[in-house]
């Protein structure tokens, strides 16, 4: 027994060695593995599957709007800007029935924000959200750069007068579209089945309304992908500003309205004489109204 142990002994001492000089030799590896094990142990499997429906929703939407904005500047005969704003809403209706279901089909890293901030998108899945969608954003850009060539422009928005001017329109149109979002996708009083056409239409009127002004972009990631393809960058910061500013203020408005909402509760002693009532088959005086209590 004791040539045994001092046989297996060596061996032993000789593979962790082994083991202790494969991870120092291979750092990156050990690295990679921690970085695996962190993001395991503090986010949901179905994060990946979220962010791939992210990078292609908003591949999606960049790539329609842009291309029927790059065609109508270059022709308006062949899309007229009424038209390029059909298309935006359109493939935001679309997409958030394709894949709402499954990432909730933001589409945009203001919308993720305003979500996070007020109606309870969990935080640490925002970074990974945003970059799906600047992704998603960049690569179609890039994409119709190729195909739509040589129209130059491809569907940019800057500011047709001010940077002031654009940034206040970029606040009222995103609010707008923010607070129709919260109301339809988050309260569970609202008609769900109709949200992405509640949101699409939304998008449409807005960028009807805005695109004279600011371009009607209410996205920071689709006028990011076609400022890089174009190599445009004109007013860049108020397509930041003025998409994140609205959709904080339109989310925290109708958060406002949540709480604020009171529902009147039938006192349970009123409801057990009422339920006697109507099992002894007696008849209950409408005209007395039963008496209720305010909850929050």
């Amino acid at each position: 027994m004791d040539g045994i142990e001092q046989a297996i002994v060596p061996r032993e001492s000789t593979h962790n060695d082994l083991n202790e000089f494969v991870s120092v030799q291979n750092p990156k590896s050990q690295i990679q593995s921690r970085i695996w094990q962190l993001y395991k142990d503090n986010y949901q499997p179905g994060l990946l599957k979220k962010v791939l429906a992210e990078t292609v929703a908003t591949f999606m939407l960049v790539f329609v709007t842009c291309a029927a904005a790059a065609i109508s500047n270059s022709d308006n005969r062949r899309i007229s800007q009424l038209g390029a704003s059909i298309a935006g809403g359109l493939i935001v209706t679309v997409m958030i029935y394709s894949v709402g279901h499954i990432s909730g089909a933001h589409m945009n890293p203001a919308v993720t924000i305003g979500f996070a901030t007020f109606l309870r998108f969990p935080w640490k899945q925002v970074p990974f959200y945003a970059l799906a969608q600047f992704t998603g954003a960049i690569c179609a850009a890039l994409t119709l750069r190729e195909l739509l060539d040589p129209i130059e422009r491809i569907g940019t928005t800057t500011p047709s007068g001010t940077d002031v001017k654009a940034l206040a329109m970029e606040i009222v149109v995103t609010f707008n579209m923010m607070f129709i979002t919260s109301a339809v996708a988050t309260d569970a009083k609202a008609v769900g089945e109709l949200a992405g056409l509640a949101v699409g239409s939304a998008v449409c009127i807005t960028s009807i309304v805005a695109g004279p002004v600011s371009g009607g972009s209410m996205n920071p990631a689709r006028t990011l992908g076609p400022a890089i393809a174009s190599a445009e960058y004109k007013g860049l910061w108020v397509y930041f500003a003025g998409p994140v500013t609205g959709t904080l203020l339109g989310s925290w408005f109708y958060k406002i309205i949540q709480l604020s909402e009171r529902k009147p509760i039938i006192n349970p002693s009123i409801s057990l004489k009422l339920r006697r009532l109507m099992t002894n088959n007696v008849q209950v005086d409408d005209n007395k109204e039963p008496a209720v209590s305010s909850a929050v």
